[in-house]
């Protein structure tokens, strides 16, 4: 089978989470990604050792790539970038800003040189402006954007349990050299990309950021919906946790109904629309715990579905692990197979496979005489 992204070589000099992100699913799509490693290695290979004795990240960002250690201090080293470089087609980086220019590959002399390269720069605070210079890794972007002040219960901000700024990064960058490879095919021209990490945060706080300039900023409610009611999780009588979703007034005459058997409720004027249900939210929450209360687990759940309600079991790790809809992909490591959630693009007829997660090489890479 002929991947769509094969005969495309990118170069990624990356570490971490972000750039791996973006260029592990261009891998994935039959890119030849050569990532290139400082000498001691990406530090992502240190994060943890929870993936047969290696890091978690590392095996799970970079399946698929070529690894080859350089030292961009050396002349040896910009040499063999130089030769990389002569026939990509994409060159990913998340060095500080200015890195590469302070190496003499400025974007400027790429353009000039490489017309038809893509190249996609990502930084914490961008290109220009008065934080650029600032060090930025996915938890102090949560804290700056605002994300942490949203998250959580009522008592303190909070993380996202995972990198989501670093993710959202690199699904933001993968879009983006997929949209420059298109354009590429159309004008035969290449792009300079520049994505900053704050800049991808603060356009996903769109709607909490707007609904704070008109007067209603949000507030922690940990499990619930800020501006929806029922949209909560309730404790069943075994002490489980299920989180339901009213999106209109009709499922919530039907939760009434059949759910929690007070069908006079549906149209109490003090819970018959959103907005009044979201005004007495305490009284509404209640009668709504009340009734899980009273019910085990697997009673309520099947409750919910009767009634055709919208509901999760509040899962831990534990839960996911043997979850019956949770697909799995099993990648060749240094260190034997690991298997881990597979990508969520299906596409019809293709079953992929994928490449195995690169071993630190011991030696740098020298540049050819």
């Amino acid at each position: 089978m002929v991947l769509p992204l094969s005969g495309l070589k990118v170069v990624a000099i990356e570490q971490a989470v972000a750039a791996p992100f973006a260029t592990s699913r261009l891998a994935d799509a039959g890119a030849d990604v050569i990532k290139i490693e400082r000498p001691e290695g990406d530090f992502a290979r240190g994060y943890d050792d929870a993936a047969a004795g290696q890091s978690s990240y590392f095996v799970w960002l970079n399946r698929g790539k070529t690894s080859v250690v350089l030292d961009l201090r050396a002349e040896a080293g910009k040499a063999e970038l130089e030769r990389l470089l002569a026939d990509a087609d994409v060159l990913v980086q998340n060095l500080k800003r200015g890195a590469l220019d302070r190496l003499g590959v400025t974007q400027e002399r790429l353009t000039r040189q490489y017309p038809r390269l893509i190249t996609c720069a990502i930084t914490g605070y961008g290109e220009g402006g008065p934080m650029a210079d600032r060090k930025a890794y996915d938890l102090l972007i949560q804290a700056e954007s605002g994300l942490c002040s949203i998250t959580g219960g009522p008592s303190e901000p909070a993380r996202v349990g995972m990198s989501i700024v670093d993710v959202a990064t690199g699904a933001t960058a993968h879009a983006a050299i997929l949209e420059a490879l298109i354009a590429r095919g159309i004008t035969g021209r290449g792009a300079a990309i520049s994505i900053s990490m704050f800049d991808v945060m603060a356009e996903w706080m769109t709607v909490p950021l707007l609904n704070h300039e008109s007067g209603n900023s949000p507030r922690r409610v940990g499990m619930a919906h800020p501006s929806i009611s029922p949209y909560s999780a309730f404790a069943t009588k075994d002490g489980q946790l299920i989180l339901i979703s009213i999106q209109s007034d009709r499922e919530w005459r039907m939760l009434c109904t059949h759910f929690l058997q007070r069908p006079e409720l549906g149209h109490d004027p003090r819970f018959a629309t959103n907005v009044a249900r979201v005004a007495n939210r305490p009284d509404t929450d209640g009668i709504v715990a009340e009734a899980f209360a009273a019910m085990a687990h697997s009673d309520a759940i099947a409750g919910l579905d009767k009634a055709d309600i919208a509901m999760a079991s509040v899962n831990d790790m534990a839960g996911l692990s043997g979850h019956p809809h949770l697909r799995r992909i099993t990648v060749n490591t240094p260190n034997g197979p690991v298997a881990y959630p597979a990508p969520a693009p299906r596409v019809a007829g293709e079953t992929r496979s994928y490449g195995a997660v690169p071993a630190l090489p011991v030696a740098p890479l020298k540049a050819e005489a």
